[in-house]
């Protein structure tokens, strides 16, 4: 087992107990049952996969959706387009001119696939290696493929979330860029950004956006039941898969850009059910960034009181020492949650390199602001894993964790893969690894109430009264508890994974099927 915190820290560290995630609690016989078997399969890898996999995980709430594609089913879209590789291994539009050649080539050449593939995500990079610079590159390698075909690229992965045993999905995708880019050109910045939203509304310029923005979406739908054939009598499994859409913000980008962006994303949440609300994105160290990062605070707290109804998790700490000077490492994590009033945030590694870290772990845990956790990023990116990653910080000071997958397309991983990672590296149970599946969906921007009552990172998961007498996965629930279910998107998800989590008891000790959703 690997040593839970850096030297030092252990006591210093320290939680008040107001503000420290709930005791360990008395398992039930089931999960007596299950903890037990997961000891006995610890020291076996083939079966310890197969019990991760089959585990239910809840939801995936940091999730990009074009680094979440396989990269080997871009390369059969790249293909379908006619789209060329030049000799940088970046997808461009056709003609194949000289230095190019044919995306379709990859069918038929192995070595031209597999350099492909390697440019184009994780694989093959030197385990221990600075992956920051060619995980980041990638994107831009295979941007042409990405921007088309949404829908196509939602069947591949919807699948593939249904297969992992998750029941929701949150992911990141950029809305109209070119018109964003257009009315940000036309609209500028000039510093203020009550002006420059007024600017932005005059003439119905963001609303137009906002209905492109919408009827873009409309035919990503189209496509996904297409792909999927979800109208059919064989539809494939994502056709089910809930799935909500976070509009994501190029912070790289100039100022009228990045609030232009921002107010699509928040407008567009108040109005289209399928998104929920906005995330910056790109690396958190690049230059424009840094230097941007107190305007882009600012410009947040502007819109979020134009648009109370959007939700907003942010990146925020993926920083690292060395990457940055020591200055910016300083307050990404407590501007993000005590001024921009983040709802959930991501990476945030960099926790205890910020001045007054403790304050902000206690801030998180009475506001109950989630930490989304992709381990495997983590660490190709930035070289974080074990014992300097604050994923046992957070828990004891009773911060809400959610484990991600962040770009398992890039990185060459799965949800599964976090869920035996964590269980690895810091010992946890089975009720531990089942909690964290429940607060990935408690802590999502699903609409309607929680199965859950009160502060469950706290307090423990205690069904609410409605529920409190009905089982998910044995008898029909109570009439309150269905009324429960049948009004609240979030609830229902919920019974959802308790039904499953029943029959995993049920059947992984059996060498059973998994468990459906």
């Amino acid at each position: 087992m690997l040593p839970l915190l850096p030297p030092g820290t252990a006591t210093v560290g320290a939680a008040p107990a107001a503000h420290r995630a709930a005791p360990p609690r008395t398992p039930t016989a089931g999960e007596a049952g299950m903890a037990r078997h997961l000891d006995a399969i610890r020291d076996d890898p083939p079966r310890l996969r197969v019990f991760f996999r089959r585990l239910p995980k809840g939801a995936d709430l940091h999730h990009h959706l074009a680094g979440a594609v396989r990269t080997e089913h871009l390369l059969r879209l790249a293909a379908e387009d006619g789209l060329c590789v030049d000799a940088t291994m970046t997808a461009v539009p056709p003609p194949c001119g000289s230095g190019t050649r044919p995306a379709s080539d990859a069918r038929r050449d192995r070595a031209f696939h597999d350099a492909v593939v390697r440019a184009w995500s994780m694989r093959d990079f030197p385990p221990g290696g600075d992956g920051h610079d060619h995980f980041f590159a990638t994107f831009g390698k295979f941007a042409e493929v990405a921007r088309r075909h949404r829908g196509k690229q939602l069947a591949q992965v919807a699948n593939e979330v249904v297969a992992q045993n998750q029941f929701a999905l949150e992911t990141m995708v950029g809305p109209v860029p070119e018109g964003a880019e257009d009315l940000a050109a036309r609209t500028g910045w000039d510093g203020d950004p009550a002006r420059t939203h007024r600017r932005l509304l005059a003439g119905g310029g963001l609303d137009a956006l906002v209905t492109a923005a919408c009827a873009e979406a409309d035919d990503a739908d189209a496509e996904f039941r297409a792909a999927a054939r979800c109208t059919t009598d064989r539809p494939e499994p994502g056709c089910r898969l809930p799935v909500r859409c976070v509009s994501h913000v190029l912070r790289g980008g100039p100022p009228a850009l990045v609030f232009t962006q921002m107010a699509l994303g928040m407008r567009l949440a108040e109005r289209d059910p399928r998104f929920v609300g906005v995330n910056l994105v790109q690396p958190e160290d690049g230059a424009v960034a840094l230097r941007d990062h107190d305007l882009h605070m600012r410009m947040l707290v502007h819109l979020r009181a134009a648009y109370p109804g959007a939700r907003l998790p942010l990146h925020a700490g993926e920083l690292w020492p060395g990457l940055v000077p020591p200055r910016h490492l300083r307050s990404h994590i407590r501007q993000a949650v005590t001024v921009a009033r983040a709802e959930r945030v991501g990476h945030s590694v960099g926790l205890r390199h910020e001045d007054d870290w403790r304050d902000t772990a206690r801030t998180m845990a009475a506001r109950e602001t989630a930490v989304e956790v992709p381990f495997t990023s983590n660490a190709q990116i930035l070289g974080v894993r074990g014992a300097d990653h604050p994923f046992e910080t957070y828990r004891r000071f009773g911060v809400p964790v959610v484990l991600a997958t962040d770009d398992p397309g890039v990185s060459r991983t799965d949800i599964s893969g976090e869920y035996q990672y964590a269980a690895e590296a810091y010992d946890l149970s089975y009720p531990e690894l089942k909690d964290l599946a429940r607060a990935s969906l408690e802590y999502s921007f699903f609409s309607g109430g929680s199965l859950w009552s009160g502060n469950p990172t706290r307090h423990g998961y205690h069904r609410v009264r409605a529920c409190r007498t009905s089982w998910p996965g044995a008898a029909q629930p109570a009439v309150a508890c269905r009324a429960l279910l049948a009004a609240s998107p979030e609830a229902a998800i919920q019974w959802r994974q308790e039904a499953a989590f029943h029959r995993f008891g049920s059947l992984v000790g059996h060498g059973g099927p998994a468990p459906a959703l």
